[in-house]
C-alpha cells in the first residue's frame, strides 16, 4: 500500500517554503480551535501536529521547522494553549516530528501507513523521554500514549490519506 510521492524541498531563500509554511501553521492553528470544543480534544486528539506531519512530509524540514515552531508558539500568543509549562514539550515534538517526518520521505519518496506509523513512533519515543526529562514525572510523559492514540492514529491515517491526495502535486 505504498504510494510514491513527489517530495519537495524549498530552501529558506524561497518564497514558496514562507508560504507553504503560513498554510500549515494556519491549519495548526484552526484544527486545534476546532478539537478543544470537545472534552480534552488537545491531548486526545493531538491536533497541533497534524500539519506539521503533512508540511514536513511533503515539502521538506524547512517548511516542516517552521511549522513545528512557530504553530505552537502563535497558539500560544493568540490562545494560551498549550499552556506555559508544557510549551517546550510541544515544542521539542514538533520539532522531532518535523525532522523525521522530513527524513522518511526524503530517503524512501513513497508514502505508507508503515512508514507513517514509523514517524509518529520516532517522535513520539523521543518526545516522551524528553518530556520525561523535563517533567520529570514518567507517567505525565506516557500521556500522548494513554490518552493520545486517538490522535497518533489520526495522524498515521489521516496523513497518509492527505500525502495520498497530495501525491499527484
Amino acid at each position: 500500500m505504498d504510494t510514491t510521492i513527489r517530495i519537495y524541498s524549498f530552501g529558506y531563500e524561497k518564497l514558496k517554503t514562507y508560504l507553504f509554511a503560513a498554510l500549515f501553521i494556519l491549519g495548526n492553528l484552526l484544527l486545534p480551535q476546532l478539537c478543544h470544543l470537545t472534552p480534552f480534544g488537545g491531548p486526545v486528539l493531538l491536533p497541533i501536529y497534524f500539519f506539521t506531519l503533512i508540511g514536513a512530509y511533503k515539502y521538506g524540514i524547512y517548511v516542516g521547522l517552521l511549522t513545528a515552531i512557530l504553530s505552537p508558539l502563535t497558539n500560544y500568543g493568540l490562545f494560551g494553549m498549550p499552556n506555559e509549562a508544557m510549551l517546550p514539550i510541544i515544542l521539542a515534538k514538533s520539532i522531532l516530528l518535523a525532522i523525521f517526518a522530513s527524513l522518511f520521505a526524503f530517503r524512501l519518496k513513497k508514502v505508507s501507513i508503515w512508514i507513517l506509523l514509523a514517524v509518529i513512533l520516532s517522535y513520539q519515543v523521543l518526545g516522551t523521554l524528553f518530556e520525561w526529562a523535563w517533567m520529570k514525572d514518567f507517567s505525565l510523559a506516557l500521556q500522548d500514549f494513554r490518552i493520545g492514540f486517538p490522535g497518533m492514529l489520526i495522524q498515521i491515517f489521516g496523513g497518509f490519506f492527505v500525502l495520498k491526495a497530495l501525491s499527484k502535486i
